[in-house]
């Protein structure tokens, strides 16, 4: 498919960075491709996936500036995150790979005031959601057709290999739920693209453990 959902979402997620250079985690980067837009912003960023060869092209590509990045392999719910380090924290499609609760750790890896955004997968619940649905279909197609039209005149679509998918996506009401109980204040809205967007914003005053 020439139409990455995910990419045509990084604009919604760099509106949610705070003010002025900080630092920020991208979690199951993939090839960098988001990682290389937050250093664009101004942030200094590191990018974690399990996959290797992703990281090598991420590695690649370089960084843009004014910010940086650095890559590292690791498994996340594995991996130590230092507390209260991070102005943003970034998991693109990535989520559902992982235990929900996982969040947890980001919550605690945010700085107060930080936010954590999640650009997710998961299978409609209610009549709204299949709304959503719906509605991408034909959106998709006219995407697919304009993105495949642009490939052509610059050569060709991208014939590197993609980010492994997993596609055993949760119930959007089971997200709803889950984040309601361990991110309490975070909002979780359907995006057309078969894609939800959790934003949390850690308070100023959130105690620095759990």
């Amino acid at each position: 498919m020439p139409f990455d959902h995910n990419h045509h979402y990084h604009p919604t997620l760099l509106k949610l960075l705070p003010p002025g250079p900080g630092r920020a985690l991208d979690v199951g980067c993939g090839d960098g491709r988001f990682a290389r837009r937050l250093a664009a912003a101004g942030m200094t960023v590191e990018g974690i996936d399990v996959s290797e060869e992703m990281l090598r092209r991420a590695t690649a590509a370089g960084s843009p500036g004014p910010g940086t990045v650095a890559y590292r392999r690791a498994d996340v719910t594995a991996e130590p995150l230092e507390p209260e380090a991070y102005a943003f924290i970034s998991c693109l499609a990535s989520l559902h790979h992982v235990p929900f609760e996982t969040v947890t750790k980001f919550r605690t890896a945010l700085a107060p005031g930080g936010t954590l955004a999640v650009l997710g997968c998961a299978r409609p619940s209610r009549p709204a959601d299949f709304a959503r649905e719906i509605v991408a279909v034909p959106a998709n197609v006219v995407a697919r057709l304009v993105t495949a039209a642009a490939d052509r005149l610059n050569g060709g679509p991208d014939p590197l290999p993609r980010a492994p998918v997993r596609m055993d996506f949760p119930f959007l009401d089971d997200v709803r739920r889950e984040a309601v109980d361990l991110l309490p204040g975070s909002t979780v809205r359907r995006l057309v693209f078969w894609r939800y967007l959790l934003v949390w914003q850690k308070p100023a005053d959130h105690p620095a453990v759990g």
